[in-house]
């Protein structure tokens, strides 16, 4: 009997997969090779005899196509094993809350924790399904094991079910797509698809491809500690010169205000003293031309700074992350065309809209590989206010088994 995709995700998550941004091993948490062995050793267990896991963990297989020639090009499936280390991912405990009500669900009695549609509306879209939550104290971990959960229920069904045609199938499975190297050592070419489809997005319906352009910036600021009572002109504090640092930079222009298009700085981590300090932020923006800009108003508050306090005050290191995708997709746009039917014959409105984030499929469609993002049904990542729709995640399969024939039935016309 076929597992249903509330039974695999709730397996998955039950796996602490938590990748490490300090570490610099690949992948960067070797706790992320158990759910990669175990997915591996799954597929195997359906049958699927072009199974590999590399030793840069990356699980790879591919489904042989069904269909007489001329062949469908090769499609992908691809999802990512870890989770954000914004929020423990360890002792995962989902409660599940059937024909939800519309109303607050109590995660967490004791610290009164709550998910309320007054502040999240977007539960209302989902009254009369079974949701999955966490209990307030983790993460739920459905960016992106959903995503996994859903692929793996797809293969399976492709595999017993002869009767759907399609192409050949490739899927794969990748560490640490939440600290950006996700597909560091991934072999396009060994894959072998010539399009493919992250299963990493949100709520029902979801399609996407584009996201933002985005950067880091690792600021250091050297300041110079004299005794307090004696630092009249003397004292840099460079914990204060970072909070100075901090608001030459635009506050509106930050995700708690931005939403759409907007882009941000994204003030991530400070730490230091009176000697020294750090500070890290992100930086995101769709457009390339704002992002340079984004990025040359970063450099420019540090030349401020150095200017009033001194050369070599404010250092800032820039590292260019990924880039928007949209570019690279639109030479294809027949494969963003192709999901939407896919999610209309699966009878789900398809909701266009730009990734304010970015994914595997970012990276990968710089890789010459073409790589839309489709719904997996969840909300709220990386925080105890995470929730997904199971009726949602079936329909996120029925998605995937859609555009596998899709494909196939397009070569036949």
């Amino acid at each position: 009997m076929a597992e249903s995709v509330l039974q695999r995700f709730l397996r998955y998550v039950a796996i602490d997969t938590q990748s490490d941004a300090n570490s610099e091993t690949f992948p960067s948490a070797a706790k992320q090779l158990e759910l990669l062995q175990l997915l591996a050793n799954e597929l195997r267990a359906m049958g699927i005899p072009d199974m590999q896991m590399d030793e840069h963990g990356y699980v790879m297989a591919r489904i042989a196509a069904n269909v007489p020639a001329p062949l469908p090009p090769p499609i992908g499936f691809i999802a990512h094993v870890d989770t954000s280390p914004d929020m423990p991912g360890c002792g995962v405990q989902p409660k599940i809350v059937e024909n939800y009500d519309g109303y607050d669900i109590v995660l967490n009695s004791e610290k009164n924790i709550e998910l309320s549609p007054v502040v999240f509306p977007e539960l209302l879209e989902y009254v009369g399904h079974t949701l999955i939550t966490t209990d307030g104290a983790t993460l739920l971990g459905a960016d992106d094991k959903a995503g996994i959960a859903e692929i793996m229920c797809a293969a399976e069904h492709i595999v017993s079910h002869p009767e759907l045609k399609h192409g050949d199938i490739c899927i794969a499975f990748t560490p640490d797509e939440e600290i950006g190297r996700g597909v560091d050592h991934f072999d396009v070419k060994k894959f072998g698809a010539t399009y493919a489809y992250t299963v990493d997005g949100g709520g029902l319906g979801e399609l996407e491809y584009e996201n933002f352009n985005a950067a880091s910036a690792q600021v250091r600021i050297q300041g110079k500690n004299i005794h307090p009572g004696y630092a009249k002109n003397k004292m840099v504090n460079a914990l204060q010169v970072g909070m100075e640092f901090n608001g030459l930079l635009p506050n509106v222009e930050r995700p708690e205000h931005t939403e759409g298009y907007e882009g941000f700085f994204h003030l991530v981590h400070m730490e230091g003293e009176v000697e020294k300090a750090t500070m890290q932020y992100l930086i995101r923006d769709h457009s390339y031309e704002i992002f340079v800009e984004r990025k040359n108003l970063i450099q420019g508050c540090a030349h401020v700074l150095n200017a009033k306090y001194g050369e070599g005050t404010v250092c800032v290191d820039l590292k260019d992350q990924y880039y928007n995708m949209r570019v690279q997709v639109e030479a294809h746009f027949h494969i963003v065309e192709l999901a939407m039917r896919a999610m209309e014959q699966a009878g789900v409105k398809p909701l266009v809209h730009p990734i304010r984030g970015g994914t595997d499929g970012s990276r990968l469609s710089y890789m010459n590989l073409p790589c839309p993002n489709i719904f997996t049904g969840g909300h709220n990542f990386h925080g105890k206010y995470e929730f997904i729709s199971l009726q949602a995640m079936e329909k996120a399969v029925a998605v995937i088994l859609n555009i596998a024939s899709l494909f196939a039935e397009d070569v036949k016309e």
